[in-house]
C-alpha cells in the first residue's frame, strides 16, 4: 500500500519481535523500527500496548496491533503480496494449529527448561522433548513447514530451535538429539538459507548465548535463599 506508514516496537533478543521482523521482511514492507529498552519502557509503547505493556507493537497509519501471532495474521491480511499463509483453507487452518501447537507446548517448555531447577526442570525438559518430537513428526523430510517454500508456520516458529540450542548451552540439558530430530535441527538454518534478507535481521547466537547467560545468571541468584 503506497504511503502506509509502518513502524515496529520491538527488542533485539526477542524472537516474538524476530517473527515480525521476518513477515515484513518476506513482504517487502518498508518499516520503521524502535528499540524498547524494556526495562524502561518507553511512553509510545505504554500508549500503544496499555493491556500487557509488551513488545512486539505493530503501528500502521497510526493503528497499534499487540501480540506476535495476531501481528503476523494482520499482516497476512493487509498484504496481499507474497503470501505466507497457503490458499487452501485447510492448509492455512494447519499452520495455524501448529504455530499455537509451539507457542502453547513447545515454548513454555523451553522456558520452563531455562528457569526452573532440580526436578521440575527435569519434568519440563522431559516434556518439552516430548513435544519437540512431536513438531519433528510433522515436519518429515520437508525443509520448512511451508514445504517447498518459507510459510506461516516457518515464520512464526522456526526460531525455537536456536532459542533450545541456547538454552541446552546454558543449563547443560539437551531438549534436540540430533539422532532422533534430524529435521528440526537443519529448520531454522534452513530458513536462514532460503531467505538471507530473514538472516541479515536476526540476532548472532553467540550474541544470544552471552545475553541469555546473564539473564540465567540474573535468575538463579535471585532464586536462591
Amino acid at each position: 500500500m503506497t504511503g502506509d506508514k509502518v513502524k515496529l516496537l520491538g527488542y533485539w533478543a526477542s524472537p516474538f519481535a524476530l517473527r515480525v521482523h521476518w513477515a515484513l521482511k518476506l513482504k517487502g514492507i518498508e518499516y520503521d523500527y524502535q528499540e524498547e529498552d524494556l526495562p524502561n519502557k518507553s511512553p509510545l509503547l505504554l500508549q500503544y500496548n496499555p493491556v500487557h505493556k509488551k513488545i512486539p507493537v505493530l503501528v500502521h497509519n497510526g493503528k497499534p496491533i499487540a501480540e506476535s501471532i495476531v501481528i503476523l495474521e494482520y499482516i497476512e491480511e493487509t498484504w496481499k503480496h507474497n503470501p505466507i499463509l497457503p490458499e487452501d483453507p485447510y492448509e492455512r487452518a494447519k499452520a495455524r494449529f501448529w504455530a499455537k501447537f509451539v507457542d502453547d507446548k513447545c515454548v513454555p517448555g523451553i522456558l520452563g527448561t531455562f528457569s526452573k531447577v532440580g526436578e521440575e526442570q527435569q519434568k519440563i525438559a522431559k516434556e518439552a522433548r516430548e513435544n519437540l518430537k512431536i513438531l519433528e513428526g510433522e515436519l518429515g523430510k520437508k525443509r520448512f513447514f511451508g514445504d517447498t517454500k518459507i510459510g506461516f508456520m516457518d515464520v512464526a516458529s522456526a526460531w525455537i530451535i536456536c532459542w533450545a540450542q541456547i538454552v541446552e548451552e546454558i543449563v547443560d540439558i539437551k531438549l534436540i538429539d540430533a539422532e532422533e530430530m534430524p529435521s528440526l535441527v537443519s529448520w531454522f538454518q534452513n530458513v536462514l538459507e532460503a531467505a538471507p534478507i530473514l538472516k541479515e535481521c536476526t540476532p548472532p547466537k553467540d550474541k544470544l548465548l552471552e545475553h541469555n547467560n546473564g539473564f540465567h545468571k540474573m535468575l538463579v541468584a535471585s532464586a536462591s535463599p
